[in-house]
C-alpha cells in the first residue's frame, strides 16, 4: 500500500535504541486498524528480534543463491519501500512544525507528535476529496459544453 498515511506514532521520554520502541509503534499502529500487522520492515537496527507481538521482523539482508531473479526483486522492492518513511518525517519536521515543540514537558511532546501526524493524514484526505470533486466536476461541464456545442 503507498497511501502514505501515518497509522500510528508513540513518543519515548529516553533516547532509546530502535529495537525498543517497535513494540509501542506497533501497539499504536494496531489500534488503528482492523487487521493485526503481520509483516514490519525495519532497518538493521533492529537486529536480534525476528518476532515481536505476532509480527514478523523482516531486515535487508544479502539475498541468497538460491533466490530467483523474481524473489530477489520482490525483496528489493519490499526494503526500498522503507525508505519512503524517512521523506515524510523530514516534511512533518519542517512543514508540520514537528522540528521544535513550544509545549511543555513529555505530554507536550505527546500533544506535538499527534497534532503533527494528523494534520499530514488531514491534507492528505482533503487533497483525494478535492481531486474527485474537480474530476466530478470537469465530468458535468464537459457533458454540458458538449450538448451546448453540438446542438
Amino acid at each position: 500500500m503507498s497511501s502514505n498515511i501515518i497509522v500510528g506514532v508513540s513518543c519515548h521520554s529516553k533516547n532509546e535504541h530502535d529495537s525498543k520502541t517497535l513494540e509501542d509503534a506497533l501497539t499504536s499502529a494496531n489500534k488503528n486498524r482492523t487487521k493485526p500487522i503481520l509483516e514490519a520492515i525495519c532497518d538493521r537496527g533492529y537486529r536480534g528480534k525476528k518476532e515481536v507481538l505476532g509480527t514478523a521482523i523482516c531486515i535487508p539482508d544479502t539475498p541468497c543463491k538460491t533466490d530467483s531473479k523474481y524473489q530477489k526483486e520482490q525483496k528489493r522492492k519490499k526494503f526500498r519501500r522503507r525508505a519512503a518513511i524517512e521523506p515524510i518525517i523530514g516534511h512533518l519536521k519542517s512543514d508540520y512544525r514537528l522540528c521544535r515543540n513550544y509545549l511543555k514537558g513529555f505530554i507536550g511532546d505527546q500533544i506535538n507528535l499527534l497534532m503533527a501526524a494528523c494534520a499530514w493524514n488531514l491534507k492528505k484526505w482533503l487533497n483525494l476529496f478535492l481531486c474527485h470533486l474537480f474530476y466530478a466536476l470537469f465530468l458535468v461541464f464537459r457533458v454540458k459544453l458538449f450538448f451546448k456545442y453540438n446542438f
